[in-house]
């Protein structure tokens, strides 16, 4: 009983801490945080773009498609030491619209996944979504075979969001 219990009291009291915050900013009260689906329209006013964007809650950080990825200025092999500096990028939405950005490097990702494990850049990018607004650290990955081109993670999602995967993008 106790092995079952300590545990238990113990997520409890993380999920009913004040210190239980999103990475931008803090947490709504449950009743107040938004319902998103599986997929949903995500606007990206930074690059003046839609995306449909698949939620992950498996994925620790949003992630979007981009390619021709150029470090700027005073560049290094070793991706950690380019932290600071710009980068610049291309991305294409599932409709084919392009955009470049060009943003600082804010955070450099070890990421696992079935390929095994990369490093990926990552910048600031204002997400919007039925006109609330979160800005957060988006990692830098060629998505272009993938069917989503936008990977929202958990980093978009704590805080303000709950996810009900019977929920439609056209139910908004």
């Amino acid at each position: 009983m106790k092995k079952v219990l300590i545990p238990f009291m113990f997520v409890v009291c993380a999920l009913n801490s004040p210190f239980t915050t999103a990475e931008e900013g803090k947490s709504r009260p449950q009743e107040k945080k938004s319902i998103v689906g599986q997929v949903e329209t995500i606007q990206i006013p930074d690059l003046d773009m839609k995306y449909l964007a698949r939620i992950d809650t498996g994925a620790n950080t949003t992630s979007i498609n981009a390619y021709d990825i150029r470090v700027l200025g005073d560049k290094s092999d070793d991706m950690r030491e380019n932290l600071g500096n710009m980068v610049e990028f291309t991305t294409e939405n599932e409709k084919g619209e392009k955009s470049s950005y060009k943003a600082k490097i804010v955070k450099v990702s070890k990421i696992r996944n079935a390929q095994g494990v990369e490093r990926r850049y990552g910048v600031k990018m204002d997400l919007s979504w039925n006109g609330e607004h979160k800005r957060i650290t988006v990692n830098l990955r060629n998505r272009s075979k993938l069917e989503y081109k936008l990977l929202i993670g958990r980093n978009w999602l704590m805080g303000d969001y709950l996810v009900d995967v019977e929920k439609s993008d056209d139910d908004d």
